[in-house]
């Protein structure tokens, strides 16, 4: 690859420096209200971003990125509206493209993300994860140009640390050489199983639903497993133990149809104190209509706030279930810590960086530590390239299930062109399929096939129509 230099036997990675960015934003509604935590999001837009990168040579690429600009899970401030969440996202989406343009210096793209992130939080203090959100776009857009540029697919750059990942931007207790050979070792799969979401307000059979959307999908977690074949399950906490325990028992009677079953609960920052949350689980333990559910739990996810969370030891809670931050994984050194408080996995996000997924996967790889583990978890990621990077992510990550919530609340790839929607359909026929308006996500035995992930680009041989969107507000 000419683009690469060749020194000693050993590639190294090229340097990049990205020329323009523009963003975008189109207004995403849903089909049905998704519960999380304290908030039901019923609308959201989704952000996309156009980068164009130019390498060492002066050849120039076209990569992007899209992402949901989901209010009250970034910053759960009460005293924020969710119109001025989903403004602090876009807030960082501007401050990380200005600063991102203002590196004049080539740089490699872990380089480049790994400044625009430290730069990024110095000028937008006070909470990292709303931070990370536009630094997390611009690198995958970057890398998206970068792959397109080289004919390569977004396996190939990772797998080959064509990405760069080593060096002094690298987090001190992580060998570049090691870090390279993690990412050699890795291998995507043809298949993922998606692993369903079942939200606060989700209707558990037909016979809770009280007013039908009637739009062909499924509705209830009745007709999910009918219509998908899901085996894999994420259940929603509430953090009022005696609700948490009577949904989790209608739960169980549908789930319990299934011959095997698997699921995670998530606590969505809602339990107040390691108290509660021990109280339903000896509650659960000790019902035997939950027998099954019990059994069929991998892990809890992040249970206490992240204001909380660091400074509460899980203590005997860790002996019963393995357990997972999500919000609190807020940067290089959170997993450390909580892993000293009882913690043993952390969350795949796209939103939170690609390069912080990967380093997880080489921290968990190399560490020696037994039990550690990295699961990939969903934030309402839409159909075309938002859920389409993500799945060649946690695919390329060794995952063998991911959550996937966005295809139940949102029909298809809505708000886009037909002619968009047709290009990602003709792209990508084993992860569509056609429904009445549209592509739909192609969930069969509750897995998705995903081989043409490893298309030229970052798991996309389609782009958007940037000029059927509007400019970002």
């Amino acid at each position: 690859m000419s683009m690469n230099r060749n020194i000693g036997g050993r590639v190294t990675a090229p340097r990049i420096r990205i020329v323009e960015i523009d963003a975008f934003e189109r207004d995403t509604r849903l089909r049905l209200p998704f519960r999380f935590g304290v908030a039901t999001l019923e609308r959201a837009p989704q952000a996309f971003l156009r980068v164009r990168l130019e390498d060492e040579t002066g050849k120039i690429a076209i990569g992007a990125a899209a992402e949901m600009m989901v209010p009250k899970w970034f910053d759960k401030n009460p005293a924020l509206t969710p119109a001025q969440n989903v403004d602090q996202l876009r807030g960082s989406i501007r401050v990380s493209a200005a600063a991102s343009l203002e590196a004049s210096a080539p740089a490699t793209l872990f380089g480049a993300a790994r400044l625009n992130e430290m730069e990024t939080a110095r000028r937008l203090p006070g909470n990292p994860l709303v931070a990370g959100f536009g630094p997390s776009l611009i690198a995958r857009a970057a890398l998206d140009a970068y792959c397109r540029l080289a004919g390569i697919s977004f396996f190939d750059a990772v797998r080959g640390n064509l990405v760069g990942v080593g060096g002094p931007m690298l987090p001190g207790d992580i060998d570049t050489n090691a870090a390279s050979a993690v990412l050699a070792g890795l291998r995507p799969a043809d298949s993922m199983a998606a692993r369903h979401t079942i939200g606060l307000l989700d209707p558990i059979t037909e016979s809770d639903i009280v007013h039908p959307v009637d739009d062909g999908l499924p509705e209830s977690l009745e007709a999910v497993i009918a219509r998908y074949g899901n085996r894999w399950f994420k259940i929603k906490l509430s953090g009022v133990v005696d609700a948490d325990i009577d949904r989790l028992a209608r739960i169980a009677v549908v789930l319990d149809r299934l011959p095997d079953y698997r699921l995670t609960v998530d606590g969505n920052e809602q339990f107040s104190a390691a108290e509660p949350l021990a109280d339903l689980l000896a509650r659960v333990a000790g019902m035997p209509p939950l027998a099954r559910l019990r059994a069929a739990i991998a892990f809890v996810e992040q249970p206490f706030s992240r204001a909380i969370t660091m400074e509460t030891p899980l203590g005997a809670l860790a002996a019963q279930l393995p357990f997972l931050i999500d919000e609190s994984d807020d940067g290089d050194e959170a997993f450390a810590h909580a892993r000293e408080l009882g913690y043993t996995g952390v969350s795949s996000k796209t939103c939170k960086g690609v390069y912080r997924s990967l380093l997880k996967a080489i921290r968990i790889r190399t560490t020696g530590v037994p039990g550690l583990f990295l699961s990939g978890e969903d934030l309402t990621c839409q159909a075309g390239l938002a859920v389409q990077q993500d799945l060649a992510l946690v695919s390329l990550l060794g995952l063998s299930h991911v959550e996937r919530n966005g295809h139940h609340y949102v029909a298809g790839m809505q708000g886009a062109p037909q002619a968009e929607m047709a290009r990602f359909a003709a792209a990508h026929p084993d992860i569509y399929e056609q429904g009445a308006e549209g592509p739909l996500l192609s969930i069969r035995d509750g897995r998705i096939s995903i081989a043409s992930l490893g298309a030229i680009g970052y798991a996309s041989s389609a782009l958007p129509d940037f000029e059927a969107m509007k400019p970002l507000s």
